[in-house]
């Protein structure tokens, strides 16, 4: 403990503290923005690499549960489904994830959150578009999209609930599939981000001291999850979404 408050004050850790269990809340509740809550919201008062850091255990064991709670059969079945999503993805998150450094973060900012703000306006009022049928090409696109991103910022929700709410992927369903494909990302971000310094022995105790808020909080929205009808879900998981566009593009807008 001694440690772990050379890196922050004992006011910033109750603060990561109450951030990463909001952000399991909401994960439990819509199966995804877990590290989008975290990054945000850790990012004002914490150095974006600690945040980074801060967040890659809690991801990495909240999406095993959720990939993990319909059985390994039913989460060997999404990885097969989506297998080019994950392979692609998987490629340029490990080439992305060197790069943490380089990129201006702002830029980074505003490609994610602008893309996500017009997808939920349109989904929203009606005029939004769905994928009748599975597009291999299209599957690969956003699985590179989501895997650049994600090795960037730990954030690749976006995208993928994104690509599966267009594919009209039932609740129970989009859920497994989301804690498949963020589970197996989150090894990768894990791996990715030991190689760049990011997750390291003076970051490392941080990323576990949260693991337990997450997984509190992912318990709690759970309760709400299995409650709530699939129109209700599809409308909650795109206002979610708008959410976290408008504010990232906030502060890639103004930092």
């Amino acid at each position: 403990m001694t440690h772990l408050f050379a890196l922050l004050t004992p006011t910033e850790f109750a603060l990561a503290f109450a951030v990463t269990a909001l952000a399991g809340l909401v994960k439990g509740m819509v199966g995804f923005a877990l590290p989008m809550i975290i990054v945000s919201g850790l990012g004002m008062f914490l150095s974006p690499e600690l945040a980074l850091a801060g967040l890659i255990l809690p991801t990495l064991i909240a999406n095993g549960i959720q990939a993990l709670r319909q059985g390994p059969r039913a989460a060997f079945q999404s990885v097969r489904r989506f297998g080019v999503f994950l392979a692609v993805g998987l490629v340029f998150l490990l080439g992305s994830a060197q790069l943490v450094r380089v990129l201006p973060q702002s830029t980074l900012l505003l490609l994610i959150g602008i893309p996500i703000m017009f997808f939920c306006v349109l989904q929203l009022t009606g005029a939004g578009f769905t994928l009748r049928t599975p597009s291999k090409r299209i599957e690969a696109l956003v699985g590179a999209v989501a895997g650049f991103i994600g090795g960037l910022s730990g954030i690749w929700g976006p995208p993928t609930v994104a690509y599966l709410t267009a594919l009209n992927t039932p609740k129970g369903e989009q859920m497994r599939v989301q804690g498949v494909i963020y589970g197996l990302g989150a090894v990768a971000l894990a791996v990715a981000h030991i190689g760049s310094g990011v997750l390291r022995s003076e970051t490392l105790p941080f990323s576990v001291a949260l693991v337990v808020p997450a997984i509190l909080g992912m318990w709690v929205g759970g309760l709400f999850q299995d409650r709530i009808e699939q129109k209700a879900f599809r409308r909650v998981t795109l206002f979610v979404l708008l959410i976290a566009g408008l504010n990232l593009t906030r502060r890639g807008l103004i930092g």
